[in-house]
């Protein structure tokens, strides 16, 4: 019998995708924003694809600030293009 493999929806263009094709985004409890390479860190998670496209649509809608209900830095930002780019 085949699991079925997690999908979660990216913020950029609401496609559901395989949870490994997105990158993660997580919030933890002391309010600190990070990209969670490992998908397994604790706290609150958003997704979004490996695209530049799509991280341009979230920084624009300000979607990633209302989902982790908190300001995103521009430094927050730049790391994920870096990680985006690297992919």
């Amino acid at each position: 019998m085949n699991k079925k493999k997690p999908t979660r929806t990216c913020m950029g263009c609401n496609e559901a995708k395989e949870k490994q094709e997105l990158l993660r985004i997580v919030k933890s409890k002391d309010g600190s924003i990070d990209v969670d390479l490992t998908g397994k860190k604790n706290g609150r998670g958003a997704y979004i694809c490996k695209s530049e496209e799509c991280l341009n649509k979230v920084m624009k809608s300000k979607r990633l600030q209302r989902v982790l209900e908190q300001e995103i830095s521009q430094e927050i930002y730049e790391n994920l293009r870096g990680v985006i780019v690297d992919q």
